[in-house]
């Protein structure tokens, strides 16, 4: 008999019983506790509001799910800090976590595909992770030590960096690949322009764009994250009088490596031919608006800024002497220099933060096949890189260490470890506790080497095996012989 309506449905209730409750059923009743299978809930589950992941009432992400939104969240951050974690490790640990809960129940009665997980992840809303990744910069900057800022003052720095992703349709549409490479060879490409906080190593902001797009477009669209007072440290990719002005204009000041272009151009008139130098000078503002400024934008601009160019040379035993120019507003006497040298050269740090969050936590290649994904992936990785961030500082402010000190692939692997521990004492806080304690012990005890003026050469060891390039879509390539035939019978191969 069937019972269309609520009201034979509760009579079916009075006269036949209560239904039995799938093993499914059960382990949506115990949602919460779910929530662990990512085993990283108890160890960052206190950096950000549980507000941000609750289930709404009425309307989007209301409806009880076993991919809730707080369990997506959890599962996709775990996919980021395991390295090349794919869907179906998540989805095998939530079946784990289900048997785990129901002993008793019959074989099989979960679904092993990813289908629904994936559906999940494409639903988890991008202004979320977006405001947990907000919460937890805010943490950051809040708990950075007045004694690490830069005379008191909070310097961030600025560079660019590309990343690529899988190459489909959607993908290339969006990201188009390189120019250069025929069609089907290539990948889709993205640039990224990021600013860290060089006090807390924090990630603030991330523009995206193809990678047709100049980095100083992308840069005009994070001045929000440039605050009065700040000193923002460049290289020469942005070395600009429009990028000076604005931010002097906004209350910032600004740090950048003089081109040599610019210097013949607009102020090298007025420097000495050659010799170290510090003097200010008149910087007169160019004809042209740079790309990332309109025409109406450049014309709000001041006709000239007075600015301190630096020239000195860099002695360090082992290296060659190298000759570097500066271009700041930071027209104080009281700061030397050497002082200012030394902040600019500081801006390599970046390049160790980018190296982080692409190679230790492989956002180099991301793995979504569509861009709506791609985004999401991108703000997780953020995200991740951010809370690693935020347990390496509180472990640095718990046992005074220096934070610049602590190995972020490190706290990484740490992270990882006590994780399995965590979830292994669930319900048992004092022993979670005592557990957090130790991480930040162990984090602590282990930094880097102090080694000043290290040689770091971009140059790989290992030689890659020698297969054939793939010059044309691969379901044209055919049959190619074996790698080693081939290398004997082209001998002039780039490949040899």
């Amino acid at each position: 008999m069937s019972f269309a309506t609520p009201f034979f449905h509760s009579f079916k209730s009075l006269l036949f019983g209560k239904p039995p409750v799938s093993s499914l059923k059960k382990a949506m009743a115990s949602l919460p506790k779910l929530t662990s299978l990512a085993q990283l809930r108890q160890l960052f589950g206190s950096y950000f509001p549980a507000a941000l992941l609750a289930q709404n009432r009425f309307g989007h992400n209301s409806r009880q799910r076993i991919f809730s939104q707080e369990v997506t969240f959890w599962a996709f951050l775990d996919q980021v800090l395991t390295p090349l974690g794919p869907c179906r490790e998540a989805v095998r640990k939530i079946m784990a976590w289900h048997r785990f809960e129901n002993p008793r129940g019959p074989i099989g009665d979960m679904s092993a595909d990813t289908s629904a997980y994936c559906q999940a992840r494409l639903r988890l809303p991008v202004q979320t992770i977006k405001d947990i990744n907000t919460h937890l910069v805010a943490r950051l900057q809040t708990n950075t030590p007045t004694d690490t800022l830069w005379h008191g003052r909070r310097v961030k720095l600025v560079d660019g960096t590309g990343i690529s992703m899988p190459d489909t349709a959607a993908n290339q549409a969006l990201y188009p690949q390189s120019s250069s490479q025929k069609p089907g060879c290539g990948f889709p490409l993205m640039n990224l322009v990021g600013i860290f906080c060089m006090s807390s190593g924090a990630l603030l902001a991330v523009a995206k764009g193809q990678r047709r797009t100049h980095e100083t477009k992308l840069l005009a669209t994070l001045w929000h994250t440039v605050e009065k007072g700040d000193v923002l440290v460049e290289d020469r990719g942005f070395c600009s009088f429009g990028i000076a002005a604005t931010l002097y204009s906004r209350g910032a000041d600004v740090l950048m490596r003089l081109t040599e272009k610019r210097c013949r151009q607009a102020i090298g008139s007025q420097l000495p031919k050659s010799g170290d130098c510090d003097l200010l000078i008149t910087w007169k503002r160019p004809s042209q608006p740079p790309p990332a400024m309109s025409q109406q934008e450049f014309e709000s601009l001041p006709q000239s800024l007075t600015v301190r160019i630096v020239r000195m040379d860099l002695r360090r035993a082992g290296f060659r002497t190298q000759s570097i120019t500066l271009v700041t507003t930071l027209t104080d006497p009281a700061i030397t220099a050497q002082e200012l040298a030394a902040l600019y050269l500081r801006r390599w740090e970046i390049e160790l933060h980018f190296r982080e969050i692409k190679v230790q936590l492989n956002m180099d290649v991301l793995r979504c096949k569509n861009p709506e994904m791609i985004e999401r992936e991108l703000l997780m990785h953020l995200v991740a890189y951010n809370l690693v961030r935020t347990l390496m500082q509180a472990s640095a402010a718990s046992h005074g260490v220096e934070l610049g000190r602590l190995s972020f692939k490190g706290t990484l692997d740490t992270v990882r470890h006590f994780a399995n521990a965590a979830h292994a004492a669930e319900g048992k806080p004092r022993t979670i506790q005592a557990l957090i304690a130790e991480l930040l012990l162990a984090v602590a005890r282990d930094p880097n080497p102090f080694r000043p003026g290290r040689s770091e050469p971009r140059a790989v060891k290992r030689r890659r095996k020698n297969y054939h390039l793939l010059t044309k879509p691969r379901h044209e390539m055919g049959h190619l012989p074996h790698r080693k035939i081939g290398r004997e019978t082209n001998p002039k191969s780039p490949l040899t």
